[in-house]
């Protein structure tokens, strides 16, 4: 039997023909967002708990990574990050929702729309963090 080639498969053109926009950054940042909340998330989640089942020596040194080593900034990086990442996913569902009516699809309409997830989640964040080290 004759082996026959298969035909070569039509390459998608959308990378020649669209111009990068917030949009697009915007759509992989939903992504990112959403993996990397779950993914950290669930570490840090699980490291938390096996600390605390683990005792008071596993808790501490869980208490000293997050809240003690470099002065107590790789825990402000993680929980700014996730906050940062939280509000941003947020936004951008949003954001997804409005399309999935129908709406925001203008030119003008959907660039304002994708800024306006950035300009959002960096607000709620500051907020957030001020009201949260204001607390204390």
């Amino acid at each position: 039997m004759a082996s026959q080639r298969p035909a070569a498969r039509p390459l998608s053109p959308h990378l020649s023909i669209w111009k990068w926009g917030p949009h697009m950054t915007v759509s992989i940042l939903h992504r990112v967002t959403g993996s990397g909340m779950a993914t950290v998330g669930s570490v840090l989640l699980v490291w938390w708990l096996a600390a605390i089942a683990g005792g008071a020596k596993s808790y501490a040194l869980f208490h000293f990574v997050f809240g003690e080593a470099l002065g107590g900034a790789l825990g402000y990086i993680f929980g700014v990050g996730l906050t940062l990442s939280f509000f941003q996913h947020l936004a951008s569902g949003v954001r997804h929702f409005i399309l999935d009516t129908g709406a925001g699809y203008e030119l003008k309409g959907n660039k304002r729309g994708a800024l306006a997830t950035f300009v959002f989640s960096i607000l709620a964040t500051i907020i957030f963090w001020a009201f949260m080290l204001g607390a204390k």
